[in-house]
This record gives structure tokens, C-alpha cells and sequence, in this order.
């Protein structure tokens, strides 16, 4: 891992469990254990940093979801892999980044919705296609509906006035959107291969 890597990893943890509130370049400094020098090698400002953290997040969402679908048996074990996945994130990641991000991070968060539709909207919608050729998702399903109604989902539940952080545990609003969601469009045989999958893995 080169010296950037170490430290966007570094930097993408501290943003994970704190959150962005009152960071400074030197404050990060500190904590990552690097000069100034370096700092400017790597980011032009802490908005630079932020939006190149972010991105290496993405990089490593789609490395991980490689290696984890690598011997998927189905698109149902697909789409709930990715599912579970999303889950423990969301369990390992402080609600309130979305929320900054939004609010003080616009270039960041306005890269991170041009990364789910550039490769999330297409990687499900690929795998439903995939569901109903199988015959594990029902033939009515309309791919380019059911992709952005999981879409819509996603951005509602990271809506601070639909959800505010503060009451609700924003993995177990993904799951309960999620989980009944993506069992009701499965066929008979899907379903099954979904009660399977959750009897399996503890979501």
C-alpha cells in the first residue's frame, strides 16, 4: 500500500467513526501522523481531502463487491450479499457523515450520486436481469423501475428529515426497506433461495 493509500485509509476511518464535524487540516495532520509537506503532496485543502477520501471509499465498494460476488450462486444470493454488505457498513459508519457530507461537502456528495449511477444503478440493474432470466425474479418485473425505486430508497433513508440519525439506527432502516422489498418481487423459487440466504447470514 503506497503512502497515499495509507493515509486516504487512515483518513476515511476517522471520517467513519467521527463523522466531519470540526475537522482541520491540522487536526488531521495530527492524527495521521504527517507534515504539512505531505498533507500538500497529497491534497490541495480539506475539501480536496474529503472528495478524495470519498472517491477511495468507492474504489474499495467496488473491489469489495468483486470479491464478494466472485462465487455468488444466484442473483438472489447477488442482491443480498450487496444488501447484507450495505448493512454492515452502515453498522461500522457514524450516520451523521451523510448529513455533513451533504450539507458542507457538496463536490464529495455530488460524487458520490454520480458513482451510484454510474456503477450501483448498472450493477443492479444487471443482476435483476439477471434474476429473471434465472427465473428467481418474477418476469413483470420492470428492471428500469425497480432500480430506481431501490435507488429512491436509498436516497430517502439517508434523508436527514425522513430519518434524522438521532432516532432511528440507519442499519435497521436498510434492512426493513430493503429485505421485505427485495423478497416480494423474488418468484417461488426465489423466495426460497432468499429464506436460504438469510438462514445462512445473520443480517
Amino acid at each position: 500500500m503506497s503512502l497515499r493509500e495509507t493515509v486516504l485509509q487512515e483518513a476515511l476511518n476517522i471520517f467513519k467513526k467521527n463523522g466531519l464535524e470540526n475537522i482541520t487540516e491540522a487536526g488531521m495532520m495530527q492524527r495521521l501522523s504527517i507534515s504539512q509537506a505531505t498533507f500538500r503532496e497529497i491534497f490541495t485543502d480539506m475539501n480536496d481531502m474529503v472528495v478524495q477520501v470519498m472517491a477511495y471509499d468507492a474504489e474499495l465498494q467496488v473491489e469489495e463487491h468483486r470479491r464478494l460476488l466472485t462465487n455468488s450462486a444466484s442473483a438472489v444470493d447477488d442482491i443480498l450479499i450487496l444488501l447484507k454488505n450495505g448493512i454492515d457498513n452502515l453498522k461500522k459508519t457514524n450516520p451523521v457523515l451523510f448529513t455533513q457530507l451533504q450539507q458542507d461537502y457538496p463536490k464529495a456528495w455530488a460524487n458520490s450520486l454520480e458513482h451510484v449511477n454510474s456503477y450501483s444503478y448498472p450493477k443492479v440493474h444487471s443482476i435483476l436481469n439477471k434474476g429473471v432470466l434465472e427465473g428467481n425474479f418474477r418476469q413483470d418485473v420492470n428492471l428500469v423501475l425497480v432500480s430506481k425505486i431501490i435507488f429512491e430508497q436509498l436516497y430517502m433513508m439517508l434523508n436527514p428529515l425522513v430519518f434524522p440519525p438521532d432516532r432511528y439506527n440507519l442499519a435497521e432502516v436498510f434492512r426493513s426497506i430493503y429485505l421485505y422489498y427485495i423478497r416480494g418481487i423474488c418468484t417461488n423459487n426465489g423466495a426460497k433461495l432468499a429464506e436460504d440466504f438469510f438462514s445462512r447470514n445473520q443480517l
